[in-house]
């Protein structure tokens, strides 16, 4: 009997690219399903240390919803790297300004923050209208209203 652990290795995973259509959707929602396919937790070869996720197209990131006053209240920070560089938005101003930053920092927070993280944070594309230059790699689409 073998009783070896299977541990996937970077040549043996088939990445798939997975489309997500965020309009009306919870932006945690959208969050979550992405990281969970950047992951590669779906899979049957789910390896933790190694990068067995798929691509994921996000569109429509401008529709995005959110529930209670986070619209008002939920602010974004960023620092410009200048003494008294501190410059904020709150959601309302930032998704009418930079949507898809939106999503990125949804999902980069559900990530590891190793490079490991940011190897399965580069292979999130998203947009904020319906168009995507990635149609070539032939996405599936994914429901989310299910």
């Amino acid at each position: 009997m073998n009783t070896r652990t299977f541990s996937a290795k970077a040549n043996e995973v088939k990445r798939q690219w997975w489309v997500i259509d965020a309009t009306d959707q919870v932006l945690g929602r959208v969050a979550v399903k992405a990281a969970t396919l950047l992951r590669g937790k779906e899979k049957a070869i789910y390896t933790p240390h190694c990068d067995t996720g798929d691509f994921v197209v996000v569109l429509n990131a401008e529709k995005i919803k959110v529930t209670g006053k986070k619209l008002t209240e939920k602010i974004y920070y960023r620092h410009t790297g200048y003494p008294g560089g501190l410059r904020q938005r709150t959601l309302e101003e930032q998704l009418e300004r930079r949507p898809e930053e939106v999503i990125r920092k949804a999902v980069k927070v559900m990530l590891p923050r190793t490079k490991l993280g940011a190897a399965q944070l580069r292979k999130l594309k998203v947009y904020a209208g319906t168009e995507h230059p990635h149609k070539a790699q032939n996405p599936r689409t994914i429901d989310l209203s299910a």
